[in-house]
């Protein structure tokens, strides 16, 4: 199948597009290259500009009118910097996402599988959440996560629009071939700063959060081997309509985890055993708009889409640690 990949140029559409081609399906990546690398887009079918160009849009269904399905990926996706920059967020993941799915709609390109996220969750006891558990977002960028969950929901229920909404957990790695990772020259997320202080590119890796209400009192995530949320998308590119009929709704949403939480300090001595020596560590509080965590019940994922993880947490790490030393080659810097 042909498939539009909204934010390809990324770490996530990037690597699910060498999923999807590692499938037998050819992705059409379309990024405005933001602050997805150009690089990432070398040798496939490539549109540079925004989601919410309806010409573009138009251009490329007449240019690829055999699209079976778009798996939408393009945001802005760093949690302080959404506290800081809420237009843009608001602007860029919510009212442009808005023109394209009412776009896809007009151009009856109808099955669509959205990237939310497991921020959107409440603090629950135990940490192990289902998809119909309370939501709680509390940054902006959760927020516009939620939002676009509604929109679909409501947009599946009134128009064409058919829907398959992943709630992604912490996706970390490189794909098997490690053509393609982590980008950003200062990562954000917690893997990429320990995967610097490791080699030397920062002096210590700073631990955000030691009084939370934890069994160790730093946040607790369900880190998933990128690679695995990648073939998911696959699985729901295959599943889509059968998914759907399973549930017998216009719309769902499913979970992306190993079912499994990992806290901060654990997944650092994981790091450390994998990576064979120690990690300078500091503390600080919490970051703006940082969530206690927690880990999917991915049940449904299973019943749905027939997938489960097969990476382990040393694998991911692994594949992490591999990017950091491939990443100049690729990119040209640390």
């Amino acid at each position: 199948m042909k498939i539009l990949v909204t934010g390809g140029a990324g770490y996530l559409g990037s690597t699910t597009a060498t999923a999807l081609e590692e499938a037998g399906h050819t992705p059409v990546v379309l990024d405005s290259l933001l602050t997805g690398p150009r690089v990432f887009t070398a040798g496939r079918i490539f549109y540079e500009g925004d989601i919410a160009d309806r010409a573009l849009l138009r251009r490329i269904r007449d240019e690829h009118p055999d699209l079976e399905a778009t798996v939408h990926m393009a945001a802005r996706i760093v949690v302080p910097e959404s506290v800081e920059q809420p237009y843009e967020y608001y602007r860029d993941n919510v009212a442009k996402s808005l023109e394209l799915f009412d776009e896809l709609a007009a151009l009856d390109l109808p099955r669509v599988i959205f990237s939310s996220s497991a921020s959107l969750y409440d603090v629950k006891e135990g940490f192990e959440v289902l998809e119909s558990d309370p939501l709680a977002p509390n940054s902006p960028y959760a927020r516009t996560k939620h939002m676009m969950e509604q929109v679909l929901q409501d947009m599946a229920a009134a128009t064409n629009l058919r829907a398959i909404i992943l709630r992604y957990f912490n996706p970390i790695g490189s794909d098997p071939g490690l053509t393609s990772g982590i980008y950003a020259k200062e990562p954000s997320h917690v893997l990429g700063q320990l995967v610097m202080a490791a080699r030397g590119v920062k002096p210590q890796f700073t631990i955000t959060g030691t009084d939370l209400p934890t069994r160790d009192g730093t946040g607790i995530r369900d880190y998933i081997h990128v690679w695995d949320l990648a073939r998911a998308h696959v699985r729901a590119v295959e599943r889509f309509d059968d998914a759907l009929a399973a549930v017998d709704a216009p719309s769902t949403i499913i979970n992306l985890g190993t079912g499994d939480g990992v806290t901060v300090r654990e997944l650092v001595a994981s790091f450390e055993r994998v990576f064979g020596r120690s990690v300078p560590l500091a503390e600080a509080p919490p970051r703006p708009g940082d969530a206690v965590g927690a880990f999917a019940n991915a049940d449904k994922a299973t019943q749905l889409l027939d997938w489960r993880t097969e990476l382990s947490l040393d694998d991911a790490i692994a594949s992490a640690l591999a990017w950091g030393e491939k990443r100049r080659e690729i990119l040209g810097y640390e």
